[in-house]
């Protein structure tokens, strides 16, 4: 247990057996009545973002969530295996947990696996990673009808918008959060 005082980013609250991230939060004194904390907290397992008010002082319930680092070793068809670098215990997770990130994770590639009470909640990414085109149409010179953008099949399967000058082969940088071009790989 915790007070609104102790909130903070990151913070996992288990409010009515459901697990949310507080993504933001503002301490608010006005000048008439008794202070209260506004945040802002996401649902752990569905997304879904929603405000929350709270009076000062109140004790919130907090939940203890593992984030551990995994290696990503394969898919065996119906779930992700992920491996403990230190013991070598593998775990499988489900394709609803994974969710978007499956699009952006490549075979022995590290990632953070959340977990509360030894069940997986979501699997984090780094903020950029680095994977190949598969495939691209050439981009054609002075096609500006989609602002200078061509879609782009990646090795993992996931596509992303870049730009016309690049060609199948390429290595380039991704923002896994929203699958956002960052640049090229040298």
């Amino acid at each position: 247990m915790a007070t609104t005082n102790d909130l903070k980013n990151g913070i996992v609250l288990n409010i009515d057996g459901q697990l949310w991230t507080v993504t933001s939060f503002q301490h608010v004194k006005p000048g008439k009545g008794s202070a209260f904390v506004r945040t802002t907290l996401k649902n752990v397992l569905s997304g879904k973002v929603v405000d929350k008010t709270f009076n000062a002082g109140v004790k919130v319930e907090t939940a203890n969530v593992d984030r551990s680092e995994m290696t990503y070793l394969y898919n065996d068809g119906v779930d992700y295996v992920f491996m403990e670098p230190d013991t070598y215990e593998q775990i499988s997770v489900s394709p609803e947990t994974v969710g978007d990130s499956a699009g952006y994770m490549l075979e022995n590639s590290t990632v953070t696996l959340a977990r509360h009470e030894g069940e997986p909640l979501y699997v984090e990414l780094p903020a950029s990673v680095e994977l190949r085109i598969a495939h691209t149409d050439p981009g054609v010179q002075g096609d500006r009808s989609t602002g200078g953008s061509k879609p782009a099949e990646l090795e993992t399967g996931a596509t992303v918008q870049v730009p016309l000058f690049i060609e199948s082969g390429e290595k380039i940088k991704v923002d896994p959060r929203d699958g956002r071009y960052l640049g090229r790989v040298k």
